[in-house]
């Protein structure tokens, strides 16, 4: 899919933070609405939805449990 979004994940990733979930979460969006930047009429929605993908990385991220080490540092 988004071949530019990295594993966020510790521990191949351990400092990934906000910053990361929302680059992540931009990506993502851009690629599922297929605009790069979305005309005024639909900014608000664009946006809230690479907030709302950001919030649950960051969710998803701090619940896993990584056998053999410990976790996500944030």
């Amino acid at each position: 899919m988004c071949r530019s979004i990295k594993t966020l994940r510790a521990p191949m990733t351990p400092d990934a933070g906000d910053e990361d979930y929302r680059a992540a979460a931009l990506q993502y969006v851009r690629k599922v609405s297929g605009f790069r930047s979305p005309a005024a009429h639909n900014r608000e929605a664009f946006d809230e939805a690479v907030e709302a993908i950001a919030a649950a990385t960051a969710r998803l991220l701090d619940s896993l449990e990584i056998k053999g080490a410990a976790g996500r540092a944030g």
